[in-house]
């Protein structure tokens, strides 16, 4: 993955990112999920990851800077 963001405003804590990616994700204070290491994961736990949030708050985009997830 060339890019990954995370909506906090659509974060709601559910931690499923953490769970599949902890290498690359972790809670913050508040409870948002917070993007720690970018290349802890493969890219594909990492897609993974994104496309188990419900509210899909993770981004991520491919080194064209071409959005991939979530699909539009």
């Amino acid at each position: 993955m060339s890019k990954i963001e995370v909506d906090r405003d659509a974060c709601i804590s559910v931690a499923s990112c953490v769970d599949i990616a902890p290498e690359v994700f972790e809670l913050d204070d508040e409870g948002k999920a917070v993007i720690k290491n970018p290349k802890g994961n493969p890219d594909n736990t990492i897609l993974e990851a994104a496309q188990s949030c419900p509210v899909n708050a993770v981004i991520l985009y491919d080194e064209n800077g071409k959005k991939i997830w979530p699909e539009e």
